[in-house]
């Protein structure tokens, strides 16, 4: 046994070794765009897109459904891909990305608030991963082990982690785990497809009740979810150019093939829109509890990078705490709150996701893509600057549009926002009654006004040194 520790230790440092937030140098940067390809393929699907799949149904109609899933991936996962492309060019992860637009220290605000939102969905893939396995063993076994089960996945994924996104890829994904997850899905789907009257589910209008901006908003927030992560992964890409094809593309696929398989399972096998719902279904219809054991194959990739960016994430602020114990310390969190875990709040935890980092890209996206020209370097990134808060009004202006636009959150903060815009100020509210969605005018407006201020803030900024050092006495 220790022989064999020792082995699996070596492998892990020799392709993939405990890499910080410094950029990657190029002999370690070994994903091609296929490799990438099949790393977001992967973590497009799973179970918890075809539970949001499912929330689409029946209230748009299958044929208003679908279109909303394609124009909400091919919106989605630009923004994704390009801050991808920006992680490869640079070779940082995600949240230093954001030092030099931010501040080092304004940085360290999208680094709570991702640890947040990833440690949350830790809990949420574990608990859902340990919901589909006990279907599956009650099914096959007669055996009830949730919290078995629970045990067994935090352990898996948080290994997984550990062996870092190189590992994972070469040595799972394209050996093994890629070759699981498309067999049963293209079973599932074809079983399901079997079952269900294509003809009359294309003609039953939809139920009403869900708008269909506010559905392309559902659709946009799983892509947009993964886009604090992008760069975590694409660092470790070979060549520039390919990493964007490939994350786009890789995507894109998976997200329209599952949140349409999510919307079939809801109209054709009467399945529910949670997690124990949809695992029902596809043991009932796909023919055995064996088919839900494996896409916890590629379930289990899903929390391995978000355990994995969780403590990525918290090296932006402490670089020189270990990165695997930081590991640990998810996987533990993650089991923990999984414990509590329920589905009552799932559709909010998404939304409130967008609302966050949506606008968050639209100000990162001015200040690179834009203003700096796609470019930022290791100068640029590393400097020790405090909070540029000039860059924080846009952000903050993209997420007051987004619950403005398509009020999200509990009753109490909607509450607040419509006294302080409608009742203060007079405004309308909501300001588009769900017209066109939260995403696209939160995104427009802190791109817009990022352009605008952030040009300022630094003239500002280096007007005062300029002052500074005219002060400051010779020699």
């Amino acid at each position: 046994m220790a022989s064999l520790a020792d082995r699996l230790e070596r492998l892990v440092e020799r392709e993939a070794p405990s890499w910080g937030i410094r950029p990657v140098p190029a002999e370690r940067r070994r994903l091609s765009g296929i490799d990438l390809a099949v790393l977001w393929g992967d973590l497009s699907v799973g179970l918890l897109v075809m539970v949001t799949g499912a929330l689409l149904v029946p209230a748009l109609g299958f044929p208003r459904a679908l279109l909303a899933i394609v124009v909400g991936s091919v919106i989605g996962c630009l923004p994704l891909a390009l801050a991808g492309l920006a992680g490869e060019r640079e070779g940082v992860p995600s949240m230093v990305l954001f030092r030099p637009v931010l501040g080092r220290l304004g940085s360290y605000l999208p680094s709570a608030l991702n640890l947040v939102q990833l440690v949350g969905w830790t809990a949420v893939e574990f608990w859902a991963m340990a919901e589909v396995a006990n279907v599956a063993s009650r099914r096959a076994f007669g055996l009830d082990a949730f919290h078995g089960w629970l045990v067994v996945v935090a352990l898996v994924c948080t290994a997984l982690a550990a062996g870092g996104p190189v590992l994972v890829v070469r040595r799972w994904l394209e050996r093994f785990g890629i070759y699981v997850l498309i067999g049963s899905a293209v079973w599932i789907t074809a079983r399901v497809l079997a079952v269900a009257d294509l003809g009359s589910l294309w003609r039953a209008p939809g139920e009403g009740g869900l708008p269909f901006w506010l559905a392309v908003d559902l659709v946009v927030v799983m892509p947009i979810s993964w886009l604090p992560l992008a760069a975590d992964y694409n660092r470790f890409a070979a060549s520039a150019g390919r990493g964007f094809a490939g994350t786009y593309w890789g995507y894109l696929t998976g997200n329209v093939w599952f949140y349409g398989l999510g919307a079939l399972l809801v109209l054709a096998a009467g399945a529910r829109a949670d997690v124990a719902g949809i695992g029902s279904s596809i043991a009932t219809v796909a023919g055995g509890p064996l088919l839900l054991l494996a896409l916890l194959v590629g379930e289990s990739d899903n929390a391995f990078a978000d355990i994995y960016s969780s403590a990525v994430s918290s090296q932006n602020v402490a670089p020189e705490v270990s990165q695997r114990w930081l590991i640990a310390v998810v996987g533990a969190v993650g089991l923990l709150l999984a414990l509590a875990f329920s589905m009552e709040r799932y559709e909010l935890f998404l939304l409130l996701i967008g609302s966050v980092f949506v606008p968050l890209f639209g100000v990162f996206a001015a200040d690179y893509f834009v203003l700096r020209r796609g470019r930022y370097g290791e100068e640029t990134l590393f400097a020790d600057t405090g909070v540029r808060w000039v860059a924080l009004v846009p952000w903050a202006v993209g997420f007051v549009l987004y619950h403005w636009s398509v009020p999200t959150g509990p009753a109490g903060w909607i509450d607040a926002v419509r006294t302080v815009l409608h009742g203060w100020l007079g405004l309308p509210f909501p300001l588009w009654n769900s017209a066109v969605g939260a995403s696209l005018p939160s995104f427009a407006g802190a791109f817009g006004l990022g352009l605008l201020l952030l040009p300022l803030g630094r003239a500002t900024g280096r007007r005062r040194g300029e002052s500074a050092g005219a002060r400051r006495p010779a020699g």
